[in-house]
């Protein structure tokens, strides 16, 4: 241990700053996790879909397309030798249509560029072989994508920190940091207890609030904190048995991936996200959207049950762009692009956030060596 009192402190312990705790303690470091909610992962990590993706649709040399596929295998072995339940169920991406079995193969191709195993183009009749009852003219299949228990993912990230000497200490947001003379953070605490505590490394991974906290980072430039935006989804479950084993895709939808299916760890079939930007995070639900989700998920479930759709949560991701604007990459900012050594910022992590966390955290802890 140095003069400081913590080698690293990360603010935010959702599965991604969890990751980067867990990343820079596996170096030896000596970690504390920030987090201003009472648990870990009450914000973007528990209102998701925990899907393990496969990483088929990112831009090829991208940090999504790079991210997603390392982590993803990461993950499945991390679950493995930490006993957190999952289903590797596979998935389709379907064309409900015949005008969208062009957007299938581009999405093949870019699995394909991306390093992704086993995918496999299915006639409709071969994907409702797999899945009766399925609407489809053609489909995909992506063996490895799958889904977990997010929340004991998180857990064990948590004793892995805490078994290597950090702490994640709750209740605890981050209020303002400053850098010091000789290098490293004198870091605010709020809560209860107001504390200031010094540290090496410092890593902001707070997801919602990203923005809000860099802007509490003293030396960071204003004009390299990018406009936050707020993408909210609805989730509705199934009031009823499950109809498909695997996850159904449709073609992704501007920005997003759309609104798609999911037999979940409990068994039950969950529908969502749709994608509705807001001027604030907000987790209200309106019932009235039944219908819609109705009619689009009955493009890929014709036999859908009338009025079988019950309001479940709601998510909101931490977006880089506003509606018909590019979707932007991850954004880990480093000393190349704040100025402060030891620092690295996060911005826009969303999905593929979740299946990409432990990637992300190596890539953090990486920088950090390299630069700090």
């Amino acid at each position: 241990m140095s003069e400081f009192d913590f080698d690293a402190v990360v603010v935010g312990a959702g599965a991604v700053g969890l990751a980067c705790g867990y990343a820079l303690s596996r170096r030896g470091l000596v970690v504390a996790v920030l987090e201003e909610q009472g648990r870990i992962g009450e914000g973007v990590s528990s209102r998701n879909s925990e899907v393990i993706h496969g990483g088929l649709y990112y831009p090829t040399g991208s940090l999504k397309a790079k991210l997603c596929v390392q982590g993803r295998r990461a993950l499945y072995a991390f679950c493995d030798a930490h006993k957190v339940p999952y289903k590797k169920c596979g998935k389709l991406v379907v064309a409900t249509s015949e005008d969208e079995i062009a957007r299938l193969d581009a999405i093949l191709d870019q699995a394909l560029a991306n390093d992704v195993e086993g995918m496999e183009k299915l006639t409709g009749a071969q994907a409702r072989a797999l899945e009766s009852g399925l609407n489809a003219h053609a489909a995909l299949l992506s063996p490895e994508s799958g889904v977990f228990a997010s929340h004991d993912y998180m857990l064990a990230l948590q004793g892995e920190i805490e078994a290597a000497g950090g702490a994640v200490v709750l209740s605890t947001p981050f209020e303002a940091a400053e850098p010091l003379a000789g290098g490293g953070f004198r870091v605010r605490a709020g809560g209860a207890e107001p504390t200031d505590l010094t540290c090496r490394l410092l890593v902001t991974a707070p997801g919602l609030s990203s923005q809000a906290v860099a802007g509490r980072i003293e030396g960071f430039p204003a004009e390299r904190i990018p406009k936050a935006h707020f993408g909210k989804g609805v989730y509705f479950r199934l009031a009823g048995k499950a109809p498909f084993q695997r996850l159904i895709y449709p073609p992704p939808i501007h920005g997003a991936l759309g609104t798609h299916y999911r037999n979940d760890m409990g068994g039950q079939a969950v529908f969502g996200p749709d994608l509705e930007y807001v001027a604030a995070p907000d987790y209200s639900i309106d019932p009235a959207k039944a219908d819609a989700f109705a009619a689009y998920i009955r493009k890929f479930w014709p036999d859908l049950p009338a009025d079988k759709l019950v309001p479940d949560y709601a998510g909101v991701r931490p977006k880089l762009h506003g509606p018909e604007e590019p979707q932007p990459d991850f954004q880990l900012r480093g000393v190349e692009d704040h100025g402060l050594p030891g620092l690295m910022a996060l911005f826009g992590i969303e999905s593929p956030g979740l299946t990409s966390s432990l990637a992300i955290g190596e890539a953090v802890a990486e920088r950090l060596a390299q630069t700090a």
